[in-house]
C-alpha cells in the first residue's frame, strides 16, 4: 500500500476542491495514483447526481457579471441553504460568473463545456462538489446579453436577479397591434413564444367580435383594454417601477432617467419561481 503523505493530501485537495478525508480515502484506493484518485472523486460525485438526480435544487446563488457592454446571469443549484452557505459553494458559483462573464459563450452547455482553473470543465467541478457534499447540485440557469449599455440586479439573498439591454432611440416599442410587430419584438426578448401566443389570441378574439357586428368604437376600445391589460401583466416596460413614489411604470421612470433609452432585452431568474 502506498504511502500517502499530507502533502500528497492536499495537492489532490488543490486539485478537486474535495474534502481532505475524501483525499486520503481516494488516494489510499488509488494507491497514491493522483490521475485515478482524481476519476474516483468524479465517480463519487457522479454517483451522488444519480442517487438524488430526483431531488428539488431550491436552494443555491443567483450571480451576475457585467463587463464593458456584456451581461450574464448564472445560477448554481443546490438542495439545502446550509450547502448554499458554504465557502466552497460560493467560491464554486462565483468561479462559474466569472468564467461566463470572461469566456461569454452562448447557450448553457457552451457554459459547462468551459475549462476552469482547476483544469477541468465547470460541468466536471460542479460534479466533484456534489460529491465532496453528498448533495446534489446542478447549474440551473444561465442567459447572457450584450448592448451598447447593460446593467445587473441580485437580489440582497442572492435567490433572484436580472440583467437589462439598453440602447438609445431606434428600437420600436413594445407593442402587440399587429403580426409584424409581435413577430419583430418576439425577435427582439421584449416577448416571450408564450406571451406572443397570448397576444394573437387576443388579437383573435378581438376579430371574432368584430365579425359579430358589434360597433366599431365598442370592438376598439376592448382591443385597447385588452392589450393594455396584457402589457401591464406581461412587459417589463408597463410594470410598476418599485423604487418610485407615485408607483410609476417601468416605461416612465426610464423616459425620465434618458429620454433616448429603449430596453432591447431583459433576463430573470428566480430560485423560488
Amino acid at each position: 500500500m502506498a504511502d500517502i503523505s499530507l502533502a500528497d493530501i492536499k495537492k489532490l485537495r488543490d486539485m478537486t476542491s474535495a474534502g481532505m478525508m475524501d483525499c486520503k480515502k481516494a488516494l489510499t484506493e488509488a494507491e497514491g495514483d493522483f490521475k485515478r484518485a482524481v476519476e474516483i472523486l468524479r465517480e463519487k460525485g457522479k454517483s451522488t447526481l444519480a442517487k438524488r438526480g430526483d431531488n428539488e435544487t431550491t436552494q443555491g446563488a443567483v450571480l451576475s457579471r457585467v463587463e464593458g457592454g456584456k451581461a450574464i446571469l448564472v445560477c448554481l443549484g443546490c438542495e439545502t441553504d446550509f450547502v448554499a452557505a458554504t465557502p466552497d459553494f460560493k467560491a464554486l458559483a462565483a468561479s462559474i460568473a466569472d468564467a461566463a462573464i470572461a469566456e461569454f459563450p452562448a447557450d448553457l452547455a457552451a457554459l459547462k463545456a468551459v475549462k476552469t482553473a482547476t483544469g477541468y470543465t465547470l460541468d466536471e467541478d460542479i460534479t466533484n462538489q456534489a460529491g465532496k457534499t453528498g448533495e446534489k447540485h446542478v447549474l440551473a440557469y444561465y442567459a447572457c446579453l450584450e448592448a451598447p449599455f447593460v446593467t445587473e440586479y441580485v437580489h440582497f439573498n442572492g435567490k433572484l436577479g436580472a440583467i437589462v439591454a439598453l440602447k438609445k432611440a431606434g428600437i420600436n416599442p413594445a407593442h402587440v397591434d399587429s403580426e409584424d410587430h409581435i413577430e419583430s419584438n418576439t425577435a427582439k426578448g421584449w416577448l416571450t413564444p408564450e406571451q406572443a401566443a397570448q397576444a394573437r389570441e387576443i388579437i383573435a378574439t378581438v376579430g371574432a367580435e368584430k365579425a359579430a357586428n358589434l360597433p366599431a368604437q365598442m370592438i376598439e376600445n376592448i382591443a385597447k383594454g385588452r392589450i393594455a391589460k396584457f402589457l401591464k401583466e406581461n412587459t417589463l416596460l408597463e410594470q410598476e417601477y418599485q423604487l418610485s413614489d407615485n408607483k410609476e411604470t417601468v416605461k416612465a421612470a426610464l423616459a425620465a432617467a434618458d429620454p433616448e433609452a429603449k430596453v432591447l432585452a431583459f433576463r430573470r431568474f428566480s430560485l423560488a419561481d
